[in-house]
């Protein structure tokens, strides 16, 4: 068995998946920007943010 040839076989193998880990962070970034998205359209609605604010009001009011 030559040592060169295992090395070399190795070393190919390893290039073959050399860019799947950036394919893996193009990935989760998109689903990251598609739930942001998905975020801002809820949160501009005028229900929700009624919730918020009436939410908040309560929070920082004293004693009422």
């Amino acid at each position: 068995m030559n040592p060169f040839r295992t090395l070399t076989a190795r070393a190919r193998a390893l290039a073959d998946e050399a860019g799947s880990a950036t394919a893996e962070y193009v990935v989760a970034t998109m689903a990251a920007v598609g739930f942001a998205g998905l975020l801002v359209v809820i949160l501009k609605g005028d229900e929700v943010r009624s919730m918020l604010t009436d939410l908040v009001h309560r929070a920082l009011t004293v004693g009422s």
